[in-house]
């Protein structure tokens, strides 16, 4: 049997739904949200929002979370999804000021529980902070289906960027977080705590499994060469032009590659502030007092 009929059996996919879908870029993180709007009904998710923060004055502010709380709203929309493809380590998630002024579940890949119990470590959280993916309303199996309006979406399980990404599919649109970059970005590191060249790997053939013609949206763009942000392609056009998996590369040939890159890599400017954060479903941590307050480990990363 053929990988993609393996996985059309696997997975409910139904091309016949086409989601309408509106894309903002925010510059500072050069992270990609996204509103999805089921055709049939008022009903939409919202797929990987930012909370923007100043770091170095450590401010928090909403203006990119506002700028879809308006669009939702001009729209006349539903929010009953908000969703996030993983735990980002370069933006901060502003899913429960989303879900404060407009309602929904957040959704996360249930291995978000791996990726607490690493890092509540690494930011030594004690006992109080619980790392059974409690913050959040709906933990993600493989597989797993849920319904914006009427049409149904469902997760697939995509590990090696981090334990708990998952690609979202939603009718012939799928959400593949940092799984997978446009044609001429390639693919998402590897080398965080839980990480694999190899899973990765396999994780982007599931997706590329996808009917050719399926919709991709990214997570992240950055320009490659200079060229204009982008942030949709297809299957088809992964497969044939992906610098790092397309072409007929070889699992052999990524897991060299990928290894090599990531090692010259630095890390994100923002991996502190957005795990602490990310990890509790986008809530910035308190201290005893109950002030917001971040903390910085020293050569823990």
């Amino acid at each position: 049997m053929k990988m993609e009929d393996i996985m059309m059996t696997q997975y409910p996919v139904n091309m016949d739904i086409k989601p309408a879908v509106q894309a903002f870029f925010d510059e500072a993180t050069n992270t990609i949200s996204y509103i999805v709007k089921d055709p049939s009904s008022n009903a939409c998710a919202i797929v990987d929002s930012v909370m923007d923060i100043d770091y170095a004055a450590g401010r928090i502010t909403f203006d990119h979370a506002d700028e879809l709380i308006r669009q939702v709203e001009a729209q006349g929309l539903k929010l009953e999804w908000v969703i996030e493809t993983h735990v980002h380590a370069d933006h901060l998630s502003a899913a429960p000021y989303l879900q404060e002024k407009l309602g929904g579940k957040i959704g996360v890949g249930s291995n978000i529980t791996v990726v607490q119990d690493v890092f509540g470590k690494v930011f030594n959280e004690g006992t109080e902070f619980q790392r059974d993916g409690s913050q959040f309303d709906a933990l993600f199996e493989d597989g797993d289906t849920y319904m914006i309006g009427n049409m149904q979406a469902f997760a697939m399980y995509t590990p090696g960027h981090t334990p708990a990404c998952m690609v979202h599919v939603i009718g012939d649109a799928a959400f593949v977080g940092d799984t997978l970059f446009m044609p001429d970005g390639g693919s998402a590191r590897c080398d965080f705590p839980g990480g694999s060249a190899e899973e990765l790997y396999e994780s982007i053939m599931k997706v590329l499994a996808l009917p050719d013609e399926t919709r991709l949206f990214m997570c992240h763009d950055y320009g490659p060469s200079g060229r204009d942000i982008a942030w949709e392609t297809t299957v088809a056009e992964e497969k044939e032009h992906n610098i790092h998996v397309g072409g007929g590369k070889t699992k052999e040939d990524f897991i060299k590659f990928r290894t090599e890159r990531d090692a010259q890599l630095d890390m994100p400017k923002l991996i502190i502030p957005s795990l602490q954060v990310n990890m509790r479903a986008g809530e910035v941590p308190k201290d005893a007092d109950g002030n917001p307050m971040l903390k910085v480990p020293v050569d823990a990363l």
